[in-house]
């Protein structure tokens, strides 16, 4: 995991200040940092809950994602491997006697187990950080989710930028998953879909040679699980769910319900799916054929009652609502610019075409800049009539600040003159020394610089203690996946917490106007955590400052070239050198799993 000196440096200086935060071991009668949803627990669902309790309480402290990947990783597999009957639930007989050990897990002694046994990794890491896996391709990453005009907030959604770190996957394509779960009746479905269906994924045979084939078995093996759940908990819920999963150069796509997913290439809306609605022709009579019936009421509905098809969880409703997903698979070329995975809230208002626009829009008034791309999108929602909860994920798959591939382009930097290639290495060696030089400066990048951004500060969703339930504003992700982290700003008491400058401000209807968010709870920590977190650059503004001074050392030493070579015609103006171009970037690999509010 330690990959320069700065870089492991700034990862040591971390677990130093989490460890004295954290203050280990946790007595039995304190509160865990983090209580899981569910009271109960099986076994089936303990990786998944290690792993979200690892990650979620780690990004609250805006760890780096690939340290706190590795963390949750070695956790979970500390847990696994730990006899846990003293977790075990007994039930008890009618005249007080107990009885034989059911294979249920109390959640909250999980927890705190699961806890302990993070800060003893985190301190055999201080002692000496696991061997490095080599970088891995960043997609900018912006998000932001309200619960709108709804009592609850019951979606959920999951960023996994680096899924080989996540299931130690070795020798694989680089990997990246994301998904929005949109939950009715209830969150607990969305939630368990949020925890575990990924799970589920990297544990299908088919899942190295076909992980379209692996996403439909997942999706079924986790409909088939909450079910039995549901019937153990006496739940009266649902889900629907959108996964896009990137494997190299290809985009895996799997879908229930109404939740969306769409492509924009050069510009222009690419439509990928198809949602599950009772509206549509083959799903009302698959519902018919089966003995069920599509009526109007307000919307279409299966039997009166549910306005989507399939969906995780409804047990009530089975076999008319069933969670068989249907996927699909896209190669990519590299003209791709960017996905919008959001739930039927957004999709029911806006139109691809809009949401296109917006973006666009936005972009070019902001230079590029995409921190506030999924804020505007979930504004227009709003302001086209939404009340329903929005989720929206907008994952960039090229550098949205490049002019985008052409056919020309390309061929023009296939075919090099000669005199450039005698000074690759050179360029070479003086790009390496630059990184270094701001390395130093910001305290050190994943990727070394080579590859846009690195890992940013903000890796994951928030989780649901931030409490969506109390809020009547719109509700920023302040752990979403952008290149520009949350400022910094001291308080009287000497902590911190993210300013709502940037990654909290609201849009509200109303002639565009922005209003300031109030900010989510933050826990308390000392002043030391300022420090920490200036070891942690704002990747995206690093890199940036990178590609400039790069090209315009670059663009000089041809200028001076030049020059020279037309000296003798040119008598007066010295030739001016062509304007900085940003080197093309091109769509990474597939990454592992991260997650999404606490609920999850």
């Amino acid at each position: 995991m330690a990959g320069c000196g700065s870089e492991e440096k700034a990862y040591r200086r971390f677990l130093e200040l989490f460890l004295r935060e954290m203050r280990p071991p946790l007595p039995e009668d304190s509160p865990v940092p983090a209580r899981p949803l569910s009271d109960t627990l099986v076994e089936d669902e303990l990786e998944g809950e290690s792993l979200d309790l690892c990650l979620q309480h780690l990004c609250k402290y805006n760890c780096p994602f690939p340290l706190a990947a590795g963390l949750a990783r070695s956790t979970a597999d500390s847990v696994l491997q730990t006899d846990l009957s003293s977790c075990h639930i007994t039930k008890s007989t009618e005249d007080g006697t107990e009885t034989e050990t059911v294979p249920q897990i109390e959640a909250v002694k999980l927890a705190r187990l699961v806890f302990n046994k993070l800060c003893e990794t985190c301190c055999l890491w201080l002692k000496g950080f696991p061997s490095r896996r080599r970088s891995q391709t960043y997609y900018e990453t912006s998000i932001h989710a309200i619960k709108n005009m709804r009592r609850k907030m019951e979606d959920r959604h999951v960023i996994i930028p680096d899924f080989n770190t996540l299931f130690n996957l070795k020798d694989q394509e680089d990997q990246a998953y994301f998904a929005v779960f949109d939950g009715h009746g209830g969150v607990d479905a969305a939630t368990y879909a949020a925890n575990h269906l990924h799970v589920n994924l990297v544990k299908q045979e088919m899942f190295s040679q076909d992980p379209g084939e692996a996403l439909y078995k997942a999706f079924k093996v986790t409909d088939e699980r909450f079910v039995k759940k549901a019937s153990r908990e006496n739940l009266r819920c649902g889900t629907t769910g959108v996964v896009t999963f990137l494997r190299g150069q290809t985009l895996y796509v799997a879908w229930l319900g109404d939740s969306q997913v769409m492509l924009v290439k050069k510009g222009q809306a690419v439509e990928l799916m198809k949602p599950h609605k009772p509206d549509r022709e083959d799903e009302k009579r698959r519902i018919e054929a089966l003995g069920g019936c599509v009526i109007w009421f307000g919307t279409w509905r299966v039997n009166g009652s549910l306005s989507v098809s399939r969906a995780i969880g409804d047990s009530e409703h089975k076999p008319y609502i069933c969670g068989d997903a249907d996927h699909m698979l896209l190669p990519l070329d590299g003209t791709e610019d960017y996905l919008i995975l959001a739930c039927d809230g957004f999709y029911d208002t806006v139109c691809p075409e809009e949401a296109v626009r917006v973006v666009s829009d936005h972009l070019q008034e902001n230079n590029g800049d995409t921190a506030m791309v999924a804020h505007k999108l979930v504004a227009s929602a709003r302001d086209a009539g939404s009340s329903d909860n929005i989720t929206v994920i907008v994952v960039f798959l090229r550098d949205p600040r490049a002019p985008p591939p052409s056919v020309e382009q390309q061929e023009e930097e296939e075919v090099e003159p000669e005199e450039e290639e005698e000074v690759d290495e050179e360029e070479e060696e003086e790009e390496e020394a630059m990184q270094g030089e701001l390395v130093c400066q910001d305290g050190g990048g994943e990727n070394g610089g080579k590859v846009r951004g690195g890992w940013p500060l903000q890796q994951c969703s928030a989780p649901a203690d931030l409490a969506y339930e109390e809020r009547t504003d719109s509700f920023t992700d302040r752990t979403s996946l952008s290149t520009t982290g949350p400022e910094l700003l001291l308080t009287t008491g000497g902590c911190f917490c993210p300013s709502t400058s940037r990654s909290d401000l609201g849009m509200r209807g109303g002639g565009g106007r922005r209003r300031l968010c109030p900010k989510p709870r933050v826990p308390s920590c000392s002043g030391g955590w300022v420090e920490a977190a200036s070891l942690f650059p704002q990747q995206g503004r690093r890199k940036r400052r990178l590609d400039e001074e790069l090209e315009r050392r670059k663009e000089g030493k041809r200028s001076i070239r030049k020059r020279s070579e037309c000296r003798e015609t040119l008598s007066s103006w010295p030739q001016v050198p062509e304007p900085p171009r940003y080197a093309e970037t091109r769509p990474g690999v597939a990454l592992p799993r991260l997650t999404h509010e606490y609920a999850i």
